[in-house]
């Protein structure tokens, strides 16, 4: 049976969800201006004060549907083969994996250019970014056995994967290219395991 403590972290995690996904709605249907605490509650069929004792902003709100996704990817590395080379693992899951974070690229540009405008959805994707990292940089301790406290080698690691996240969305959504978002991924991965040689033509995983 589940325990009340159980269920009752449960349905704050569905609430959570569901304020979050309202946000995102709200702003890809309507633009940020019309996404506010009470619209976002009357979408999720809460009232303003649920709101505020989930999220201190619309703009936490908003990107909290990105901290979702992030949290399932690293969920995926998690159960990858224990003895599975690191690499090998981030290429398996992330060309997927991102591609279902950002979801189709329309839509992800709108996100894009409001993070752009506004400094405020600016300040919370540079947290929800690095939480992200500090995330993943805890899983690459994890399967390889180092100390994230005392070995610099996951937090490196993150960071580096996470510039070649960043860097393949940002080619993605900018339409420079017509190639597919994992494609690209696929492509900023193998540069990393290469050892980033400058000048070299991108090599294949």
């Amino acid at each position: 049976m589940t325990s009340p403590a159980g269920l009752r972290e449960r349905k704050k995690a569905a609430t959570r969800a569901a304020l979050s996904h309202a946000a995102w709605s709200l702003m890809l249907t309507h633009g940020l201006g019309a996404v506010t605490p009470e619209a976002i509650a009357a979408a999720a069929d809460v009232s303003p004060r649920t709101f505020r004792n989930y999220f201190g902003s619309r703009e936490e709100a908003i990107l909290g549907e990105l901290v979702l996704r992030h949290l399932a990817l690293l969920d995926k590395l998690r159960e990858r083969p224990a003895d599975e080379p690191v690499w090998d693992g981030l290429s398996q899951v992330l060309p997927q994996g991102v591609t279902e974070i950002v979801g189709d690229r329309d839509s992800f540009a709108v996100l894009a250019e409001e993070i752009r405008r506004n400094p405020a959805m600016l300040a919370q994707n540079l947290v929800v970014f690095q939480d992200a990292a500090i995330r993943m940089a805890a899983v690459f301790a994890e399967r390889t056995g180092t100390d994230l406290d005392t070995d610099p080698v996951p937090r490196l690691l993150a960071g580096a994967v996470c510039a070649a996240i960043s860097t393949s969305i940002d080619l993605w959504v900018g339409g420079t290219t017509d190639r597919p978002l994992p494609d690209l991924i696929r492509d900023c991965l193998a540069h990393l395991r290469a050892g980033l040689p400058v000048g070299a033509a991108t090599p294949r995983a």
